[in-house]
């Protein structure tokens, strides 16, 4: 693959086959001084061509295009190349698309329902080599996740979900993280979160990364699993 245009700025590629929505992205992205978006496609059959003419940091992969969709575009491009970062837009928040497209090596799903603060932390995220889900979706693996542990206690045992008395953190995090985790379990975005705790987006971005400090991972998603294997929140 080609050389990065500017080493110094996380390198974006935009798949989609609605010009409306790569401009509307593009101009979300441009607001953030260290992304670049070096080029767009309306097809998934345009992402192998891009990714050897550009070596993006990150490619923005829509899930449902007429030709060859996100899913059979992800996993040719990570067959190709496996170090490539893909994370998916779609307008599916059922746990069955999510596991899909996941199995094909995505770093990320992100809903097309998404406000541009979750956009642009999804971007950086999978691009520093971590995982984004969107927070309603994540809920929703959880909810599967549970009732399947629920059914069968050996499953539990292997997907690593105990049965444990549920107890809020106080050993690591404020009442208010507390609070802040629980609705990130329920699949609050930080605006909804802002709102039902009447503080402001920012304080909850703050809150957030005390909470991912405090428990020692890289993202949302992985502080919810880790929550709920503690015990630490409810499943609702």
């Amino acid at each position: 693959m080609n050389e990065q245009v500017n080493e110094n700025k996380i390198q974006i590629v935009i798949i989609d086959d609605h010009q409306l929505f790569r401009e509307g992205v593009k101009r979300i992205l441009a607001m953030e001084p260290e992304f670049e978006v070096v080029a767009d496609g309306e097809d998934g059959e345009n992402a192998v061509e891009l990714v050897e003419t550009y070596n993006p940091d990150v490619i923005l992969m829509d899930i449902n295009m007429p030709k060859v969709n996100g899913v059979e575009a992800t996993r040719d491009l990570i067959q190709r190349y496996p170090d490539v970062k893909v994370l998916v837009l779609s307008i599916h928040d059922d746990e069955s698309y999510v596991t899909h497209v996941l199995k094909t090596g995505a770093s990320g799903y992100l809903l097309k329902e998404m406000d541009a603060d979750a956009l642009i932390e999804a971007v950086k995220v999978v691009a520093q080599g971590g995982a984004y889900i969107h927070p309603k979706v994540t809920h929703n693996l959880i909810k599967e996740y549970r009732r399947l542990v629920n059914e069968d206690e050996q499953e539990s045992s292997e997907i690593g979900f105990k049965e444990v008395e549920y107890r809020k953190p106080l050993h690591i995090l404020t009442r208010r993280e507390c609070e802040v985790l629980q609705l990130m379990t329920d699949g609050y975005s930080n605006r909804m979160i802002g709102e039902a705790l009447y503080i402001s987006e920012k304080t909850v971005k703050n809150h957030v990364s005390n909470i991912l400090q405090k428990m020692n991972v890289n993202d949302r998603t992985q502080a919810v699993v880790e929550s709920i294997k503690n015990g630490w929140v409810k499943v609702r």
